[in-house]
């Protein structure tokens, strides 16, 4: 919570809530959320706009005064922008790099250059989850199809068998580990450390990834035995270019920023000491800016250069990838206006009484919560902004580990059956020349079974840390 709304909530303390202002708050949200939804989906309003408007209508159905309410959704869109709104920047940048450089390439054709028949789904889901470490969803997707088709075509497989698994391997990258969107606005409200979250995350990756992508994949191909499309395989980013940068240091750049998280994170549980200076190094170089920071950085000489970029390429390069993600910003920024909002009128405790009342367990709640926001809208960061939002009380009392298990519940029920609403939905069914029928029964499966399993894992992990 940010400074200026506990002065706020200090000056305008709320009575206990009785149970006519649990109704009146529980009528608040659903009208709050039903605005959104309806703006999201019925008349195509962009999910910025929806946010913005779906607070405002929350407040003045919660019998908020309406200045306050602006105050309140300014301080969250504020905070949470401040929070990840630059670490989002450096990711962009960073992938961008990545892809322009021939870099993405060179790991992909350097893998499955050592792939067999057999071991080509493991290839291409071990490929989609280095790549997709630092790049948004829709990013990989469209660096990564060309690949998939080509692979399917020339080693005459099925296309089902090598596409779910790069898929799968994108759609957990971007659901369950920071500095993904998603995660981090859900790690920024709940207040969870990124290093634990990002290790948890990694963890119940790797099992979900699995079971959903090669595993998956074999009942995929079976139901849908579709060749690759011709049309749609598009040029490689690395075609124009003379050279490209070497695998070995293309990987330890993708790698840094979590290698430092981790390790700021381990040190932080083995010397647990603030004021000890190898921690208060590690809390420095380990720190989401810094570590994406380094990487950007370094990147430059291991991705740019070796790929004969000029300092004006690299400069374009940075400046091109910041502008797609103005639109990503502003939902993040209206998501965090929108979790402000529902504090600050109340509803998070609200929730806090609802689970203890109903004896539903703080980690599935928010995994209900994310689900019924992502069917309802389609978006998996507007679910999960939203749902961290509702939920974030709930990780008042919780341990280090159970709120990093808090965020990677929402995580994972924000990517539960992607549907016709989901822009993602389309961008498969036309990449893949699919029907409606097809993708529901090959993508919308594989994101519910990533969704379920890693909702399990969390729950499970509950119960041993």
């Amino acid at each position: 919570m940010t400074r200026l709304s506990v002065e706020m909530l200090a000056a305008d303390a709320p009575e206990p809530i009785t149970s006519a202002g649990h109704a009146q708050l529980g009528i608040a949200v659903l009208a709050g959320i039903a605005v959104i939804v309806l703006l999201i989906t019925r008349f195509k309003l962009h999910a910025f706009l929806s946010l913005t408007i779906g607070s405002l209508a929350l407040g003045a159905f919660a019998g908020a005064p309406l200045d306050k309410v602006i105050t309140s959704f300014s301080a969250g869109l504020g905070s949470t922008v401040a929070g990840v709104g630059v670490l989002i920047a450096l990711g962009a940048i960073l992938g961008k790099m990545l892809a322009d450089s021939g870099g993405a390439d060179q790991i992909v054709d350097t893998i499955l250059a050592r792939a067999s028949g057999r071991t080509m789904p493991w290839a291409m889901v071990l490929i989609a989850s280095v790549i997709g470490l630092p790049l948004f969803f829709e990013v990989g997707v469209v660096l990564l199809i060309p690949v998939v088709l080509m692979v399917a075509k020339r080693g005459n497989y099925s296309l089902m068998r090598i596409g779910i698994p790069a898929l799968a391997g994108l759609s957990v990258m971007h659901g369950l580990v920071p500095p993904h969107p998603g995660p981090l606005v859900a790690i920024d409200a709940v207040e969870a450390d990124l290093g634990v979250t990002l290790a948890l995350g990694v963890l119940i990756a790797i099992p979900t990834v699995v079971i959903a992508g090669p595993l998956f994949s074999r009942y995929a191909a079976r139901w849908v035995d579709v060749p690759a499309p011709e049309k749609m395989i598009p040029q490689r980013p690395s075609e124009d270019l003379e050279k490209r940068p070497g695998f070995g240091p293309t990987l330890a750049t993708i790698l840094l920023p979590v290698v430092l998280m981790l390790a700021k994170a381990l040190v932080d549980i083995v010397v647990d000491d603030p004021e000890n200076s190898v921690q208060r190094v590690f809390d420095v170089i380990g720190s989401p800016l810094i570590a994406l920071l380094a990487a950007v950085l370094v990147g430059i000489f291991t991705l740019g250069m070796p790929a004969g970029f000029s300092r004006e390429r690299i400069s374009s390069i940075v400046e091109k990838s910041l502008a797609p993600i103005a639109g990503i910003l502003l939902i993040v920024g209206a998501g965090g206006g929108f979790k402000q909002t529902l504090i600050d009128t109340g509803v998070g405790r609200m929730i806090l009484d609802i689970s203890e009342d109903w004896s539903i367990p703080a980690l599935l709640l928010a995994w209900l919560i994310a689900v019924a926001i992502r069917l309802a809208t389609g978006s998996a960061t507007v679910a999960t902004v939203s749902a961290a939002g509702l939920v974030a009380p709930l990780a008042a009392d919780m341990s280090t580990t159970h709120a990093a298990l808090l965020v990677l519940a929402i995580g994972a029920g924000s990517l539960f059956f992607s549907h016709v609403n989901d822009a993602g939905f389309w961008l498969v069914k036309e990449y893949f020349g699919l029907n409606v029928g097809q993708t529901i029964k090959t993508w919308s499966i594989m994101e519910t079974i990533i969704s379920v399993v890693a909702g399990a894992l969390v729950l499970l992990l509950s119960l041993i840390i």
